[in-house]
């Protein structure tokens, strides 16, 4: 809709609405319906394995970054700090990962997939390549990479760590 915009006291012109801008041209509500639908193709292959989608993407991360604290994997995850400590735990249990002292400060301890955990995520890693793939259907390599190079700048303007 490019309707112009009403005007607010004083002249200015007031911002979009979300109905001016239409759900079809908002990225944000896109980003989310992506995800949603890639995490749900995932999940019956996931829970084959105990997984959650927090789980999944620990050892998704730890899988190429490991030794992470464990701030850095929540932030790496995009999992809030006190869910992702619980998904670890039952890791743990699972014996996917093991927990180790940080060696330059006690108090951290630093995070590492275990062979059953490298495992689990190389059994999953196909069905994850699959909807990845799948996303990108009938989409060509030049519009991949500048979608990709998109979504690293929004990434740097919207992120709050520097991982």
């Amino acid at each position: 809709m490019d309707r112009p915009a009403p005007a607010k006291p004083g002249g200015a012109e007031a911002p979009p609405t979300l109905g001016d801008i239409g759900l079809a041209t908002y990225a944000p509500y896109l980003m989310n319906r992506i995800m949603g639908r890639y995490n749900a193709d995932l999940r019956q292959d996931m829970a084959a394995l105990g997984l959650t989608t927090p789980k999944m993407r620990a050892l998704a991360v730890l899988s190429v970054n490991e030794g992470l604290l464990i701030r850095d994997l929540a932030v790496y995850t995009v999992t809030e700090q006190s869910t992702l400590s619980r998904a670890l735990d039952q890791l743990v249990v699972d014996g996917f990962i093991r927990r180790e002292p940080d060696p330059d400060d006690s108090r951290a301890t630093r995070l590492y997939l275990t062979p059953a955990g490298r495992t689990a995520f190389e059994t999953l890693w196909p069905t994850m390549l699959a909807a990845h793939d799948h996303m990108f259907r009938n989409i060509d390599a030049g519009e991949r990479r500048a979608f990709v190079s998109t979504l690293q700048k929004m990434l740097k303007n919207v992120r709050r760590h520097e991982i």
